[in-house]
């Protein structure tokens, strides 16, 4: 297949190119490079460093199917320059379906955000509940969502609401809760958590890049939006699930963010997706990199520290 992947340089985009290309298809990637490249040449694989709000610029002619990725991502990114998050996130998101469309591309599959629900109290948060965004970068996923399924009668259209991602990739991220704290206990002793009773939905890098590798699969079969995460835990949870492979001090502090929720994944289990994958996992791989000397706590595993640094804000 030939495959279009947008931000194909980041943090999930690096580790699913890399299994795309095995499984062999041929990819291109556009990617702004804010943090780097780090894809390997590949006979099937074009890069290019471009921003995905230049969508009239792409050659699109024999794209089969878009994976779009890139965004800005987070809270703390998109306060810091709301308008640039409003332009990447969903404007982008709407030229690029467009151009899409107009081309021929017959499946369109968006990395939308398990955040989109806001709080919630009931038990299983399903995707026909109501969307109660509270920050700019949830908004700007809810809208995208809208505005992409607008255009479901021309193209596929596939939202995933990821949970938060855990993991190790070549583009690290180190400001994603189970790597931060996995990281913060290996290198301090101490980790430190911030309310701790917030319940959020989790899913491994691993199960990600399969959850993408499996819609690819059922292309027209199975539109629409569906949940992907798979383990509910608290933030204090996650942290004694660190201390059984790194021992460390937890440290519980006050937290101003009242985000919780449990993501309910059964519609995408009921297209026969299974995960093989669990935070335990995603730890174990954070450690091993670590101790190996392949992990370093560096600036650029964190999306708001290389904003800054770029004057993106």
């Amino acid at each position: 297949m030939n495959i279009l992947v947008t931000g194909g340089c980041g943090f999930v985009g690096s580790v699913l190119v890399r299994q795309l290309l095995e499984d062999g298809h041929k990819l291109t990637v556009i990617d702004a490079m804010w943090f780097g490249n780090h894809l390997l040449d590949h006979d099937n694989l074009t890069i290019l460093q471009e921003d995905v709000r230049n969508a009239d610029n792409l050659q699109m002619n024999g794209i089969e199917s878009i994976i779009h990725l890139a965004n800005v991502a987070n809270d703390p990114c998109s306060d810091l320059n709301p308008k640039l998050s409003w332009e990447v996130n969903a404007l982008a998101s709407m030229r690029l379906v467009e151009r899409a469309i107009a081309s021929g591309v017959k499946q369109f599959i968006y990395a939308s955000s398990g955040s989109v629900y806001g709080v919630k109290d009931e038990l299983q948060v399903t995707e026909g509940l109501s969307l109660v965004p509270i920050s700019e970068y949830n908004k700007t996923k809810m809208i995208s969502e809208r505005v992409l399924l607008s255009y479901q009668n021309q193209i596929t259209i596939q939202c995933i609401r990821p949970a938060t991602v855990c993991g190790v990739s070549p583009r690290m991220r180190l400001d994603l809760s189970v790597n931060m704290l996995t990281m913060q206990a290996l290198v301090n002793g101490k980790i430190t958590v911030f309310g701790g009773d917030q319940t959020r939905p989790n899913i491994t890098i691993m199960d990600m890049v399969d959850v993408y590798r499996h819609f690819l699969k059922l292309g027209a079969n199975a539109p629409g939006i569906f949940n992907a995460g798979f383990e509910n835990i608290t933030i204090l949870d996650i942290a004694n699930m660190v201390t059984e492979q790194v021992p460390a001090e937890i440290i519980v502090s006050e937290s101003n963010d009242p985000r919780s929720y449990r993501q309910n994944s059964d519609k995408l289990l009921s297209t026969g997706f299974s995960p093989k994958y669990c935070v335990k996992d995603a730890i174990k791989q954070v450690v091993d990199a670590y101790r190996a000397g392949k992990l370093v706590d560096d600036e650029n595993c964190y999306n708001i520290k290389t904003m800054k640094r770029l004057a993106l804000g």
